[in-house]
């Protein structure tokens, strides 16, 4: 009971400010107030007003979704290659699969700044895209390790005694056994990619920023309740996106189960 109590007290801790952020956004002043005098979507109509903000969004947008596509499809292919192949050197490997959340994200991202600095990425949709995959990599490495773990390998041999190949096996049989976990990896990555602000502020340009960028530069220079909405949707967006992939993955479970009985 006591361990229980001290969860949820934790729990309620950590969620205390994103739940005063919200009524913050709504309120008619134009500086941050806790409760707010009224309740007014001002906020909300000046983000959308405001092209600066808008095209950070759909920046942010963009490279996150290309995130989560190269990071599921690198991360799954490298699982299945730690689980089912014989990778030489494979301790390295997986050290330098855990090394984007061993080391801290500062050195990460003045080391991605002096390299892509030279290649002339920072600012572009490809160098942050590269950046994003290089930190979401080990969440979809370690998710998809977990639903592979979990499968019964005797299922590929069935298969491939049977005729199939390897690349008709993964398709027809691991890949939709072990889809929730890659379901789940896809929605991790979009998550870290579009919620990353340390990376992201050095790999910026002035022309193209992430929204976790000109939230930053809003903080320093005009502290606004529009600021307090953006937050606001972020948080929405992460759990719709966190709803999306529970769906999803229960969706994916029924299927797995329906074909392997």
């Amino acid at each position: 009971m006591a361990v229980n109590a001290a969860a949820y007290a934790v729990t309620v801790f950590l969620l205390l400010p994103t739940l005063i952020i919200i009524p913050m956004s709504v309120g008619p002043e134009r500086f941050l107030r806790f409760p707010p005098a009224g309740f007014s979507l001002r906020w909300y109509a000046e983000y959308f007003r405001d092209p600066d903000w808008v095209a950070a969004t759909l920046f942010s947008l963009e490279v996150a979704l290309l995130t989560a596509l190269c990071a599921t499809v690198a991360g799954t292919m490298l699982a299945l290659a730690l689980v089912r192949g014989r990778l030489p050197g494979r301790g390295l490997v997986e050290l330098l699969v855990v090394g984007p959340v061993i080391v801290p994200h500062v050195a990460l991202a003045v080391a991605m700044f002096l390299v892509f600095e030279r290649l002339r990425l920072t600012g572009t949709l490809l160098g942050f895209t590269m950046a994003h995959t290089v930190l979401a990599l080990p969440f979809v490495v370690f998710t998809v390790l977990a639903a592979l773990y979990r499968f019964d390998a005797e299922l590929e041999r069935a298969a491939l005694s049977c005729g199939a190949g390897r690349l008709a096996t993964f398709r027809h049989v691991t890949l939709p056994l072990i889809a929730p976990g890659v379901v789940s990896a896809a929605l991790f990555a979009f998550i870290i990619s579009f919620d990353e602000p340390v990376v992201s502020f050095f790999i910026s340009a002035l022309d193209r920023k992430s929204l976790p960028r000109k939230m930053f530069e809003d903080i320093d220079y005009n502290i606004s309740p529009t600021l307090a909405a953006v937050a606001t949707m972020l948080t929405a967006l992460t759990v719709l996106a966190l709803l999306l992939g529970f769906v999803l993955k229960r969706a994916a479970e029924r299927r797995a189960a329906a074909r392997s009985g």
